[in-house]
């Protein structure tokens, strides 16, 4: 009985804590998840990314001119709205509540580096996939043009 209890206390103030979900409240707690993992770090790691596939004596250029090119205003006025679109204030806070933490800037850190490892693969297999998604529909488009002779 207890057990019923206490699980009914945790339910009743899980939702006393939720956050009502407005645009205001999702902007807010979107607005910190962009103070936690900011744009401007998330874009350098990336054009750091980009530019290994540049030959070495144009990398240095290369990302001089993607820093001057980048337009971070649009960018993060895109996320935060891209954010507060999709998700609600509770998922925001718990992003921003775990990529504010020591935990999850050490994972933040690591994560250009895990794409790195990762994305090679994971694009190859995309690519065959797409190729053989685009070989059976023309497969059966070829059946069903022979049906209808």
């Amino acid at each position: 009985m207890r057990f019923v209890l206490v699980v009914a206390m945790l339910c009743v103030a899980t939702t006393v804590f939720a956050l009502e979900d407005t645009p205001a409240n999702r902007t807010k707690q979107a607005e910190r998840y962009l103070k936690a993992v900011p744009p401007e770090t998330t874009m350098k790691d990336m054009t750091e990314k980009m530019a290994m596939s540049v030959p070495p004596e144009n990398r240095q250029e290369f990302k001089k001119s993607m820093a001057k090119h980048l337009d971070m205003a649009v960018i993060t006025k895109t996320l935060t709205e891209a954010m507060v679109k999709h998700f609600t204030a509770d998922e925001l806070k718990a992003l921003a509540d775990f990529y504010g933490s020591p935990v999850g800037q050490s994972a933040m850190k690591k994560f250009g580096a895990y794409m790195a490892d990762a994305m090679p693969a994971v694009q190859a297999e995309v690519l065959k996939a797409q190729g053989k998604a685009m070989k059976a529909q023309e497969e059966a488009g070829k059946a069903k043009q022979g049906k209808k002779k």
